[in-house]
């Protein structure tokens, strides 16, 4: 794994290790341990205070079990009684003559002598067999003991809530200073050829990784070094695998720091927290700085209510300076990760800051087998497994669901107390990622029926449609949300879809309500997510495609809006007219998808029926069974 570490001084450690090859601790680090060792000694010294003086209390106040007045212990004295007396600043301590070693003890003044007590009490001294024991120290420790217990403690206490703040603040005085982790030259965790699936990219970010290993290469010809890559992609596609494969292959200090770690509660620490992040890179230059979710911080500028002065303006704003300023930036490179590209402000884009921007889009069929055959790695599958029909069967999913999926079905394997991973437990996994886990719902008979007739009414339209996908899966399990699913993946990767496509899908959507009503002239409100969904490819049609009578006019059936620094859609400005003859193509379009799905189905009524039966026996149905069942 690489090595981090959180750093606000950082220092690149000489190449002997240090004066006489002995390592040197930094700055931060000799105050961090001369902070620690102030606090133990700190603890020690009040420890030894506390037993000094429980020992001397110890010493000098013996718990006796009787105390006698000053005048019955001289009686005792001038009788011979007494064996022994230890004399203390403020009492006596007395010990008589064939007694059971109890100590017994008398109160007299502080400043008064022990021999002029014996001289008012008319007692010769040399017949006293008694010893003085100096309690000055006593006296002073038990003194002053409160106070510096005191002190130490509210010492004690100080240096706690400092070390607390540094741990939750980095430091009670250095907000300005920035978070990013150093990720040490030397130490790889992920390389190039552990990313698969975004080739393009990787090609992109091997370029900027050549340019800080070989700048003499570039320079010879007049090249510049880009300022930065902005790696644009939707979530789990692998953007920040690829930064940390940038970290593994470029042998340099790599900084690694999240857009939302620059803000705070304090005005100007986002923008002082840059500062210090550049120049922390230059003095180590060549050098790369990641900073990921960059639209924490990048959006567009002037939408809030505090204009141009808000606290992630500024931030911002420093950041474009510091990329492409007055002073010189050479040799830093700057990668920045985001899923919101389009909300990013303008300047940032713009050629000597982010200069290339990369694109990470989804992977292709060959990119899941790559990506399967890296996380398939240190996990024992059974020789069945198919990898390219997993790859076939997985269209649409990121890295980051194919990782997942191989990771739920070894749960599955060794829950089943399995010692190889199966195919029908990737089948089962990829289904669980996409749809989530089996649920147990209580169900009457009359619903499994409906929920039967429903999923295969979807099936049955879909085949029956030439030019459409084949039918993969089709279930009455519930999962999530749903009470039964059909999964219909599409065979190959599309760039595009065709208007007859399109109208395809819209009728197989709508085959599950035309099932219902055609069997059981009755509808449910299991078909609302395909009625959105029908309707929403039917006004893309119309709204965006350009696939209606009204022509290829594009009439922007939502429109992104950044607003006090948020993100969000409204529908475009047309005219009611307008909007009336939009409505209508949609509907047409809906209806006549229904109509096919209706049309459908009682030509193939029969095998509607059969299919039905078939699936409540046995609650799922592989797309290979349906297909046999559908030409027999």
């Amino acid at each position: 794994m690489a090595s981090e570490q959180k750093l606000k001084l950082p220092e690149l450690p000489k190449k002997n290790g240090g004066v006489n090859g002995k390592k040197k601790l930094p700055v931060k680090g000799l105050f961090i341990q001369m902070h620690f060792d102030l606090q133990k000694l700190l603890w020690l010294g009040v420890v030894i205070l506390m037993m000094l003086s429980l020992f001397e209390l110890w010493n000098t106040g013996k718990q006796a079990n009787q105390e006698v007045q000053l005048s019955q212990a001289l009686l005792d004295i001038k009788d011979g009684k007494v064996e022994k007396i230890e004399v203390y600043a403020d009492r006596l301590m007395l010990k008589y003559k064939g007694g059971d070693d109890q100590i017994f003890f008398s109160r007299k003044e502080g400043n008064e002598s022990f021999t002029e007590i014996l001289d008012r009490a008319k007692i010769d001294p040399t017949t006293v067999s008694y010893e003085i024991r100096d309690q000055t120290l006593g006296q002073l420790m038990l003194a002053v003991l409160p106070s510096i217990i005191g002190t130490g403690i509210v010492l004690v206490v100080l240096l706690y809530m400092f070390r607390q703040a540094r741990g939750a603040q980095d430091s009670l005085f250095s907000f300005g200073q920035s978070r990013a982790k150093l990720f040490d030259k030397g130490k790889p965790s992920v390389k190039f050829v552990d990313v698969a699936g975004v080739d393009e990219a990787k090609k992109e970010l091997e370029e900027v990784v050549d340019f800080l290993k070989n700048p003499a290469k570039y320079k010879a010809v007049g090249a510049r070094t880009p300022k930065g890559a902005l790696l644009v992609g939707p979530s789990g596609v692998g953007k920040t695998l690829l930064a940390k494969a940038v970290a593994g292959e470029a042998n340099v200090p790599f900084y690694s720091m999240a857009g939302s770690e620059f803000m705070e509660m304090l005005v100007g620490v986002g923008s002082a927290r840059v500062r210090d992040l550049f120049a922390t890179a230059k003095k180590t230059a060549p050098a790369i700085i990641f900073i990921d979710e960059i639209d924490a911080i990048g959006r567009q500028r002037g939408y809030g209510i505090m204009g141009g002065h808000d606290e992630r303006e500024q931030t911002l704003n420093q950041i474009l300076v510091e990329m492409d300023g007055f002073t010189p930036n050479d040799n830093v490179v700057v990668l920045a990760a985001t899923n919101r590209g389009d909300l990013l402000d303008p300047a940032l884009l713009r050629p000597g800051r982010f200069d290339r921007r990369v694109v990470v889009d989804m992977p292709d069929i060959e990119g899941r087998k790559a990506i399967l055959g890296i996380y398939a790695k240190n996990k024992p599958f059974a020789g069945e497994v198919n990898w390219e029909a997993v790859a076939k069967r997985t269209v649409g999913f990121s890295g980051a669901d194919l990782e997942n999926m191989l990771n739920e079905a070894a749960i599955t394997a060794a829950r089943e107390n399995k010692k190889l991973i199966e195919m029908k437990d990737i089948e089962e996994a990829a289904t669980k990622v996409k749809l989530g886990p089996q649920k147990k719902r209580l169900q009457s008979e009359e619903d499994r029926k409906m929920t039967a007739y429903h999923e295969v009414g979807h099936a049955v339209v879909s085949w029956a449609q030439p030019g459409m996908d084949p039918v993969h899966r089709i279930s009455i399990v519930s999962r999530g949300m749903t009470l039964g699913h059909t999964l219909i993946p599409p065979a190959t990767d599309r760039v595009h879809e065709t208007k007859k496509r399109l109208i395809a899908q819209i009728a197989m959507m709508l085959g599950g309500r035309a099932a219902e009503e055609l069997v059981f002239s009755e509808t449910t409100t299991g078909a609302a997510n395909d009625i959105d969904k029908a309707t929403e490819v039917a006004r893309n049609m119309v709204m965006e495609y350009g696939m209606s009578d009204l022509g290829p006019i594009n009439y922007g059936s939502r429109q992104d809006v950044v607003e006090w620094g948020k993100a969000f859609y409204e529908p475009a400005q047309v005219s009611q007219d307008m909007q009336g003859k939009i409505d209508m193509e949609v509907k047409r379009f809906v209806d006549a998808g229904y109509d096919t799905a209706v049309k459908l189905l009682k030509k193939y009524r029969k095998k509607l029926d059969e299919v039905s039966m078939r699936l409540l026996e046995i609650e799922n149905m592989d797309g290979d069974e349906f297909e046999k069942m559908m030409k027999a």
